[in-house]
């Protein structure tokens, strides 16, 4: 009887266990879209390991998202302000219930929510890419980045916008897995040009990612 009662127990365990699987990994296909808050992290974890494996660089544009495929390409729209970054998921988070994502510092920068810390966000994926996107490289350059659309229009506009005050903005087209990418750009010969620039860039309220090459 004993016998009979430990399979019992043992039927009954694994029987409650497949009721609770654990949630799938999202296969990380165009189109898929989630609606919540975002947050940030940055200084505390920089230099340590993710859950990828990668080393966390708190100025690179990545994020941490729960279940994604490390390596899910997403493009991430802030509804309050309607400013968008694309990210590279390679980190597990956020562990807080109400959050959805936790972005970078240079994301949260681009999307500016480093100040209040959090943000109203949709989050698309738009592709896959594994390991670190490539960058467009000027040799002993800086670069700041304004902004990254995948709407050219808007790309075109913000330039426009900034070529009378800033001569050196340029658009550079990134094509990631299957999605084109129009980034607003500007480029610095000197550490002290490149701050120069973005602190002109901050006052007139334009998010900056500054890019050593």
């Amino acid at each position: 009887m004993k016998i009979i009662s430990i399979i019992l127990v043992i039927l009954m365990i694994v029987g409650f266990n497949s009721c609770h699987p654990k949630r799938p990994a999202i296969t990380p296909e165009g189109g898929y879209v989630e609606t919540g808050i975002a947050s940030w992290y940055g200084d505390e974890f920089h230099g340590r390991q993710t859950s990828s494996k990668e080393i966390f660089d708190q100025n690179d544009l990545t994020a941490a998202h729960r279940t994604l495929p490390f390596g899910t390409v997403l493009l991430v729209t802030n509804l309050d302000n309607g400013r968008q970054v694309t990210v590279r998921i390679n980190d597990r988070g956020p562990f807080l219930k109400d959050r959805i994502i936790d972005l970078s510092y240079a994301a949260a920068k681009m999307l500016d929510m480093v100040g209040p810390g959090t943000a109203r966000v949709r989050i698309e994926v738009i592709g896959f890419k594994k390991g670190e996107a490539a960058e467009l490289k000027f040799q002993g350059k800086y670069i700041l980045q304004v902004g990254s659309f995948v709407n050219q229009e808007n790309a075109r506009s913000l330039f426009i916008t900034l070529q009378k005050d800033f001569p050196s903005v340029y658009i550079s087209q990134y094509q990631s897995d299957s999605q084109v990418f129009y980034r607003v750009r500007l480029k610095a010969d000197s550490e002290n040009e490149a701050k120069e620039i973005a602190q002109r860039l901050v006052r007139a309220g334009y998010p900056v990612l500054l890019i050593r090459e």
